[in-house]
């Protein structure tokens, strides 16, 4: 299916030719009717699969026809990360269309707080905003969405994820009853499913790729000593020569441990973390994304905040703590069609979590011999092997590690 087949307006049409959009994705063919047509949605699928086309495209095809000028549609999103990177396809989709987009995150100057300030008492077409951000300006009482037409969460599961359900509920309260509500979330615990019946009236519902990596993504592991970790990370990068790999890990600390042992083994790499100014992070990702920083270091919050079609490596350097967090590191891998390595490193400890990732996406992941010259491993025997039931230095999180995420409280990350 093409675009043409959507009889999008003729500006819009114009400017998906100029970003080189011709076939709909799965997720995009189902979307996208649904939305023209004003009905509420829910949506599953993975990262990767196309959905903020999906949920951008008919929302701005609308906005035209309106030719209003007011705040038309709100998204919320759980990083600022995520928040640029819609914007960034906002600014490309509709460049030859009369729409108009901020941004609106945390950690940015009072300049920049000014701008959102016009934005959001003026009527900038499309908000994307993170929670926190949104109530700080909600609370100062110049915000006007009274004419608001469409709400759309992006990344759902993670919102509740990182604690944000009370934030969402009070950014509601101030939003107009009667209006379509969109949700796009990467899984459907149940509650997601009780945020939908709370928000959503009579949604149609899509499933797509539910828990499965990317079909590009060739996946293996290795089952090492932590102390082994970062000589087999060497190897691995002098064995797979490619212009981008993704490396994460577990905390913020690491990420800082691991950016500096890398440049000092002489590898061009750089870091993502919350103690980067948001300037600091843009210009990081731009380097990236260019392919002119091969080697980029970075916790969860880039799992789903990414926008890179052509990453040809994922590490993993620490076992996600949550299966579900596999499929979205994996899906920065192998997207649009492309292929990619991804790679994981598990310690003795992390064995049955990685057993749980292999019974969530249905298969057996190959487990790679390790190189000699690093000593004896441990075999991979997850029975024997029970995870850690201590507090862990790094993360400075206290759940116990064989708790599923939808059996404890959701950790309440700094608000964005």
């Amino acid at each position: 299916m093409t675009f043409n087949d959507f009889n999008f307006e003729p500006q819009l049409t114009e400017g998906l030719g100029y970003m080189g959009f011709k076939t709909a994705t799965p997720i995009q063919e189902q979307a996208i009717p649904v939305i023209l047509s004003n009905r509420d949605l829910i949506a599953c699928a993975q990262t990767g699969t196309g959905k903020t086309a999906a949920f951008l495209l008919p929302v701005i095809n609308k906005i035209i026809q309106s030719k209003g000028d007011y705040t038309d549609t709100l998204i919320i999103v759980p990083t600022r990360e995520l928040a640029i990177q819609i914007d960034e396809a906002m600014q490309g989709i509709a460049y030859f269309a009369p729409v108009s987009s901020l941004a609106i995150y945390g950690g940015s100057s009072g300049q920049m707080f000014e701008q959102e300030r016009r934005a959001l008492s003026q009527g900038a077409s499309i908000i994307i905003a993170t929670p926190g951000r949104l109530i700080s300006h909600l609370n100062l009482g110049y915000v006007k969405m009274d004419q608001l037409k469409h709400l759309i969460l992006d990344e759902a599961d993670r919102m509740l994820d990182m604690g944000f359900t009370d934030d969402l509920n009070k950014i509601i309260s101030f939003l107009p009853k009667k209006r379509q509500t969109l949700m796009f979330s990467a899984t459907m615990p149940p509650k997601i499913r009780k945020l939908a019946k709370d928000l959503l009236t009579d949604p149609f519902e899509i499933n797509i790729s539910l828990s499965k990596p990317a079909e590009g993504a060739v996946q293996g592991a290795y089952v090492v000593h932590h102390a082994q970790k970062v000589k087999l990370l060497v190897h691995i990068l002098n064995e797979n020569k490619t212009d981008s790999t993704l490396i994460f890990s577990s905390s913020k600390a690491k990420v800082k441990e691991l950016d500096i042992e890398l440049r000092k083994l002489g590898f061009n790499a750089g870091s993502i973390h919350s103690d980067l100014e948001q300037d600091q992070r843009i210009e990081i990702l731009r380097r990236f994304k260019n392919k002119t920083l091969p080697v980029l270091v970075a916790t969860d919050v880039l799992s789903r905040g990414i926008d890179i079609d052509s990453i040809g490596m994922v590490i993993n350097y620490d076992v996600p703590r949550d299966a579900e967090d596999y499929i979205h590191r994996v899906g920065r891998t192998a997207r649009a069609s492309t292929t990619g390595m991804a790679i994981t490193l598990i310690g003795p400890d992390d064995q049955r979590k990685f057993q749980r990732i292999e019974k969530l996406i249905g298969s057996e992941i190959n487990k790679l011999q390790v190189p000699e010259s690093l000593g004896p491993c441990p075999a991979y025997d997850p029975e024997k092997n029970p995870e850690k039931k201590f507090k862990s230095k790094d993360s400075g999180h206290g759940h116990r590690g064989n708790k599923s995420s939808s059996q404890r409280k959701p950790h309440r990350g700094p608000k964005k």
